[in-house]
């Protein structure tokens, strides 16, 4: 099954699309880049504005398989009896790059919760991707989807898109935007969807 489009963008996310494939950090210096993220990361508070929604149907996802940075193949069959947080981003995107060091957090805070984040990046090469994990250190999994072919799965219009995956690989819940997702709501939701069982 599909996940749904977004029926209606909000104004966030209107906002928020530089997050659409128009791309202008795609060309900038590592140099550049380093100091632009700094600048947006300072600049995060009015950006987070995303907001997590109860999906509105639950089923099964659709399939991903893809390697991440050091080549090894991850499929999200295999995460079955965790909650899965699955972020699909760009480095060309602000409020992604912005939302990643909170995502961070998140899994440091959740240290006894079977929990993984799965962040998907988007049609960018291993060293793009990989430069600005180390620019912005986070040490989550990121998986590459070279071809574009798993965000035309996931029906991805707007960057970020992340889905929160329950234990038996349903889609629960889902935010179009950046998220302030070390929030404490966010922490507790995810305690409670890892104490559901994986039917």
């Amino acid at each position: 099954m599909k996940p749904r489009l977004p029926l209606l963008l909000s104004k966030t996310c209107k906002d928020q699309c530089a997050c659409r494939q128009a791309g202008f950090l795609q060309k900038i210096t590592p140099v550049f880049s380093a100091l632009l993220i700094a600048c947006l990361l300072w600049l995060a508070a009015p950006v987070l504005a995303g907001e997590l929604e109860a999906y509105p149907e639950v089923g099964p996802t659709p399939p991903l398989a893809l390697k991440d940075l050091g080549g090894k193949p991850h499929i999200l069959e295999d995460y079955r009896g965790q909650v899965v947080l699955l972020n699909f981003w760009a480095t060309w995107c602000p409020p992604c790059l912005i939302e990643m060091p909170s995502m961070q957090r998140l899994k440091q805070a959740l240290p006894d919760t079977p929990f993984s984040i799965l962040a998907v990046n988007v049609k960018e090469s291993k060293e793009k991707a990989w430069r600005f994990q180390r620019m912005l250190n986070v040490a989550f999994t990121v998986l590459l989807d070279k071809t574009g072919q798993a965000g035309e799965d996931w029906n991805i219009a707007v960057y970020p898109t992340s889905y929160l995956i329950d234990p038996g690989g349903h889609i629960r819940y889902v935010a179009y935007g950046a998220l302030d997702w070390d929030s404490k709501e966010v922490i507790a939701l995810i305690k409670e969807l890892s104490n559901e069982s994986t039917q």
